[in-house]
């Protein structure tokens, strides 16, 4: 007996096995003043430069965008000194950590990330058609033995987000280097460096050495966290020319757009501005981890942009119960149930009138309505 002729067109399988990404909560009910640490936003907006330039480009809609995005891969390799054709742009690191799961996976294939590693790489994987794999994690850091051991001879790309999203944890370069060591040759190792910028910790590399010197290694990096342009969706990666020439071949031919293409370009320029980000953080990260753990609070060690913060699993006294405190008093942080961390909440480092409302909120509810014994 033949099988029924399907009624409808249906998506492949692995599809419908993705969840749909579901981004940090905006507002909150009733509006209202709002104070947003849910998204890893910079408080110091995007470089007057890259905002004079985005300005500009838009007297030019009606015209394509360079399909190279060469002004932007230029400026790029002038702030790094690196080859430009090397370097490839995407719509946000996104769609370039999708576009290499589409070139390298594939049905009968299999795809690493850790355990409670960037949402992206598993559906990224599945849509590739590719069977997602998760090692899991040591101390909520990625643990290079526990990816090594879910190696097999159809692995065919390594996720590794460092540092960490939402944990802030990192793994310094030398375990970098002796993941990469033991993978196979014909293994990705793509090393996501969204947070990198922000990192201050002397055994820290973003992995550019690596990915120049070695044959399957990839970075992405964002100008959607420190360079503040997250709404005009910019990322690029650093490729060995085999992998560059292949992601080349499947993006799309305009998927940078020419606003975009200008305000990157500038932003980079700009290390005025991004070295003040930087100190911002390095100045409110530790006030945010320092203030919780007072309150009695487990804060993950961070070395981004957000810390993690863990509440008991007790009612009254959760990470839910605290999401619904804060918002109401229009303070909008992450729920990070999706990641496997229900009783977390990842908290952006935003600027000062928020960071000190979070902190007392936060006081406000361990020690009100809500105390009743230790939350260590």
């Amino acid at each position: 007996m033949s099988a029924p002729k399907p009624v409808r067109p249906e998506p492949r399988p692995g599809i419908l096995a993705i969840d749909t990404y579901v981004p940090g909560k905006s507002g909150r009910p009733g509006g209202g003043k709002v104070h947003k640490l849910s998204s890893n936003e910079t408080p110091l907006g995007p470089s007057p430069a890259a905002l004079a330039a985005l300005h500009e480009a838009t007297a030019k809609l009606e015209t394509y965008p360079d399909g190279r995005a060469t002004v932007l891969r230029t400026a790029i390799a002038k702030r790094y000194g690196l080859d430009p054709e090397r370097i490839v742009c995407g719509a946000g690191s996104d769609e370039l950590l999708s576009l290499l799961a589409y070139a390298y996976g594939g049905p009968g294939t299999e795809g690493i990330y850790s355990e409670h590693g960037f949402l992206v790489y598993r559906i990224a994987i599945l849509a590739s058609g590719a069977t997602p794999v998760v090692a899991p994690e040591r101390d909520y850091t990625t643990d290079v033995d526990a990816i090594l051991a879910r190696v097999t001879e159809r692995t065919r790309i390594v996720y590794v987000t460092n540092p960490s999203n939402p944990t802030g944890t990192y793994l310094p370069f030398d375990e970098i280097r002796r993941l990469h060591a033991a993978l196979p040759a014909n293994v990705l190792l793509v090393i996501d460096g969204a947070y990198a910028e922000y990192v201050r910790a002397n055994d820290y590399s973003a992995g550019l050495e690596l990915a120049l010197e070695a044959e399957n290694v990839v970075m992405t990096r964002t100008f959607s966290k420190i360079y503040g342009l997250a709404a005009v969706r910019i990322g690029w990666m650093l490729a060995p020319s085999h992998v560059a020439d292949s992601v080349n071949r499947i993006r799309g031919p305009f998927n940078v757009s020419g606003p975009a293409i200008a305000a990157g370009a500038a932003a980079i320029a700009d290390e005025a501005h991004m070295a003040a980000a930087a100190a911002h953080n390095a100045e409110w990260l530790p006030k945010l981890t320092d203030g919780a753990r007072a309150l009695g609070l487990k804060v993950t060690p961070s070395v981004a942009n957000f810390v993690l913060i863990h509440f008991p699993d007790e009612p009254g006294r959760s990470a839910a119960d605290a999401d619904a405190f804060l918002t109401e008093r229009g303070l909008i942080t992450r729920r990070v149930s999706a990641y496997g961390l229900p009783n977390a909440l990842r908290v952006t480092v935003a600027g000062a009138e928020a960071n000190t409302a979070f902190l007392a909120a936060l006081g406000d509810f361990v020690r009100g309505a809500h105390a009743g014994g230790d939350f260590a």
